[in-house]
């Protein structure tokens, strides 16, 4: 069986890539989670004893050690059907849009990093995130006009659903401006059975990290915080 190291529900956006994918899909895994340290020299101390890079996620099949969220991708897909869509063009646009996401964004995830339990106020919404936010919603709507939906490469989910899945938590934490169809693609992912366990284990967490936490704060007006109250 497979063992994926992850890191805090709440906050990790590339541990929940892989997990999401492996839970929604069915196949079977561990899962082992470090929270984050406080500093950055702290969580790559303790992810080194599991991670060459010092980052999660991280994917162990035996004595195989897989990291980066992309590359678990496509160690999965050689091994298990549904991992990317079938038909090849749909499986071209996917791979296109999931790097895409992988390499870029760089606006939307600096001023809404992931905080599952939050809802936040942007204070501003500077050009560099609008334009991330159209560049959003021109991809998604390209995927669901062109594969007819309800998810971006077809009917059924895949990995690139599973590369935006942050997105999702991140228009639902702070309230981001997007058209009906992609409020309606986050709403469906958001639905999902996965998205809604990892959602609500998120909530539940009792760890704050103050890097995370500051960066959230320095985004806006905090409206409200549903994760359990610390001891």
């Amino acid at each position: 069986m497979y063992t994926l190291y992850v890191a805090n529900h709440n906050y990790s956006s590339w541990s929940l890539r892989p997990w999401v994918l492996l839970t929604q899909l069915g196949i079977p895994f561990e899962e082992k989670l470090t929270p984050f340290g406080h500093g950055t020299s702290s969580s790559w101390t303790a992810f080194r004893a599991f991670s060459p890079t010092g980052k999660v996620p991280c994917l162990h099949d035996g004595d195989i050690a897989v990291w980066d969220s992309l590359s678990i991708a496509e160690y999965l897909a050689e091994r298990h059907p549904g991992v990317w869509p079938t038909d090849a063009r749909a499986r071209a646009w996917a791979r296109s849009a999931a790097a895409e996401m992988h390499s870029g964004f760089d606006a939307l995830r600096s001023h809404c990093p992931m905080n599952c339990g939050i809802r936040m106020q942007l204070g501003t919404m500077p050009a560099a995130l609008m334009r991330d936010l159209t560049r959003l919603q021109e991809l998604w709507n390209e995927g669901l006009t062109l594969f007819g939906g309800p998810y971006l490469a077809g009917a059924a989910f895949t990995t690139v659903d599973a590369f935006f899945a942050p997105v999702a938590f991140r228009i639902q934490s702070y309230q981001l401006p997007v058209d009906e169809a992609c409020r309606t693609y986050a709403q469906q992912l958001l639905g999902l059975p996965a998205m809604k366990h990892w959602y609500e284990t998120a909530l539940q967490e009792s760890w704050r990290d103050p890097d995370h936490e500051e960066e959230t704060l320095r985004q806006g007006t905090l409206l409200q915080d549903l994760r359990a109250r610390l001891a």
